[in-house]
């Protein structure tokens, strides 16, 4: 079983919207995130005085479909976030609307440590390909002694379990591709299967971590088929992305697991329409549908609870 975690997060201002400080039991570190228009109030807080590592956040006018992020370090990130608050003419950053600064409690983060998080952030966004890096270069730092650098992976982990949970998940990458199919199946994830006989099309997929994994090497649609535009964007820019690629047959493939937010969401995909996923995947070898699957569970979970209560 999933080992669970404890995150305190603070409304600093009691509003939703406002300030909010997440931390973690057992890491030092501590995050502050808020909207660019608190910007004055962020940096009166002591945590800006700090070596840390910072994200800005904001849309992309060119892609609705994932946001636009920098990744940034300093041993003064107020100076830092005062320069990127300029208009975009005088050096300043125009398109962020959030910003999420991770420092140290105990401000043990060095000027080498931030730098060395920095890189391996990047890279892991760069894996991830959730987000449109703003960031012009990728820097390779690893001049870190070995001990160092060990901590900085269990720091670089803490700060992707946190993120998500602040609205944050552009460092969420799947398992490694392949690793879904490989995993042994279990009444929690089993295979789930889609076919468009007509087509030639198969695909396989899994719930991993709350997303439903389309596993590498599925087949889908060549094109976008249908006039309601529905997933339209999303299929066009997995294509854009070559997570799906033709593969000469006139359909195309998915070259790594990709997670989607919905069976439904990854049945259009597949199917280049709208599509209802609770009745289109089916568990593996087997007529019963996603649907149907979850429905046992529940009834499964009813029952053994009826039955503790006798």
């Amino acid at each position: 079983m999933t080992q669970g975690r404890s995150i305190r997060l603070f409304l600093v201002d009691g509003a939703p919207n406002g300030l909010l400080t997440a931390e973690i039991m057992n890491w030092t570190g501590h995050v502050l995130t808020g909207p660019r228009s608190k910007l004055p109030e962020i940096l009166e807080r002591p945590e800006c005085a700090r070596t840390g590592i910072y994200f800005l956040v904001g849309p992309d006018p060119e892609n609705s479909m994932r946001p636009l992020v920098y990744i940034g370090e300093s041993d003064d990130v107020a100076a830092r976030l005062k320069q990127h608050n300029r208009e975009g003419a005088k050096g300043g950053k125009d398109f962020w609307e959030k910003v999420c600064l991770v420092t140290s409690k105990d401000q043990n983060l060095t000027k080498a440590h931030v730098k060395y998080l920095e890189s391996q952030l990047m890279a892991q966004a760069k894996l991830a390909g959730r987000c449109g890096l703003v960031n012009n270069t990728a820097h390779e730092y690893g001049v870190l002694p070995e001990a160092d650098q060990s901590d900085m992976a269990f720091f670089a982990e803490q700060i992707r379990i946190v993120l998500p949970v602040l609205g944050f998940d552009f460092l969420k990458t799947p398992a490694e591709s392949g690793a879904a199919k490989q995993a042994p199946a279990s009444p929690d994830s089993p295979v789930f299967e889609m076919r468009i006989p007509k087509y030639g099309i198969k695909a396989q997929a899994r719930e991993i971590d709350g997303e439903f994994v389309v596993l590498e090497g599925s087949l889908a649609r060549e094109s976008w088929v249908s006039e309601h535009k529905g997933y339209s964007d999303l299929f066009q820019q997995l294509v854009q992305d070559e997570v799906l690629v033709a593969d000469g047959n006139g359909k195309r493939r998915f070259t790594k697991d990709h997670g989607f937010s919905s069976p439904s969401a990854a049945a259009a995909v597949v199917s280049g329409r709208n599509a209802n996923g609770r009745t289109s995947w089916y568990v593996e070898g087997t007529k019963k549908s996603y649907s149907d699957w979850q429905d046992e569970i529940i009834s499964q979970q009813s029952d053994e609870s009826e039955q503790g209560e006798v």
